[in-house]
């Protein structure tokens, strides 16, 4: 039994021991609309859908791998932005695959920004593979007994603030903190797995240095009950709206380095490139982790 926590706990997992982070993280969050805040729902005042994949521990065999369609629109005569996200999260042998919904009702200020608060409904569908565990447990371990997979809902809210030059805003996800219940035997267990809060603050400025260039510092925190905070920061510089390129930081864990082209100020590709340090060092085989983004703005 010990062997299968260490593997959870390496995969993400839903151990209270550790309540190690359970969502998705993304090196381009800021460019992928409302992912870590319904709030942000509708904030562009125009629909956008993107798609993201991201792969870590490219040389290792069960390395996170996770897929993103995403998408938002805003309703003008109603002040509301809708939005959500399909979502594909693979780490070894667990997988979580699920839907976000995202509503958010924005208040126009007398500055020319917005405040909004969004709600979000969260579905998601959580599997172990234990055909990859059995060479590690035994053959009646109970967690061989409990279900493959577990289907759950819970809810997040957020606020936010969109203006000109700058944003920002605080959510939480996985609010209810529903219970996965995996294991139903009779057995009594010392873990109990559920679905953790997540905490997030998430802000960026843009500054125009001149007509052609842009310089847009962000950063994103994260925060776990009984878990290390997490802090990821940047900046990009864009080029006459056309090419752009950024630095970041992910603490403890990577360096980032992205690239980009908006096409007709339209649609966007971009490409980020993770240097990892921790857990795997830079000189270990496999330690790089890759993202790409593609996005559609359907603007006049």
């Amino acid at each position: 039994m010990k062997r299968y926590i260490f593997l959870i706990l390496m995969a993400g997992s839903f151990v209270s021991a550790v309540s190690a982070q359970q969502l998705m993280t993304a090196s381009l969050y800021d460019m992928q609309g409302n992912l870590f805040n319904p709030a942000t729902a509708g904030a562009k005042k125009h629909g956008i859908i993107g798609a993201s994949y991201r792969t870590m521990w490219e040389g290792i065999d069960g390395g996170p791998q996770t897929e993103v369609l995403f998408g938002s629109a805003y309703i003008k005569s109603v002040k509301l932005g809708i939005g959500g996200y399909l979502y594909n999260d693979v780490t070894g042998p667990t997988k979580r695959t699920g839907i976000d919904m995202d509503y958010a009702y924005h208040i126009g200020m007398q500055n020319g920004g917005d405040f909004s608060i969004g709600l979000e409904a969260r579905f998601q569908q959580f599997s172990i593979d234990k055909a990859k565990l059995q060479t590690s447990l035994g053959p009646n371990d109970p967690v061989l007994a409990g279900a493959d997979t577990r289907f759950q809902g819970d809810a997040g809210f957020g606020l936010a603030y969109t203006g000109k030059k700058f944003e920002a805003g605080v959510s939480v996800s996985q609010l209810i903190q529903t219970k996965l219940n995996f294991y139903t035997g009779n057995l009594t267990t010392s873990e109990q797995g559920r679905l953790y809060r997540h905490y997030y603050l998430h802000s960026n400025y843009t500054w125009q240095v001149d007509e052609s260039t842009k310089i847009i510092p962000n950063l994103l925190f994260i925060y776990l009950p009984n878990a290390p905070l997490e802090f990821q920061g940047g900046v990009r510089v864009e080029h006459k709206e056309v090419f752009w390129w950024g630095v970041g930081l992910r603490a403890r864990q990577s360096w980032m380095l992205s690239a980009g082209v908006h096409i007709k100020k339209k649609f966007t590709i971009g490409y980020c490139f993770d240097i990892f340090s921790t857990p795997l060092s830079v000189f270990d085989s496999g330690s790089n982790g890759h993202e790409i983004l593609m996005r559609y703005d359907f603007i006049k």
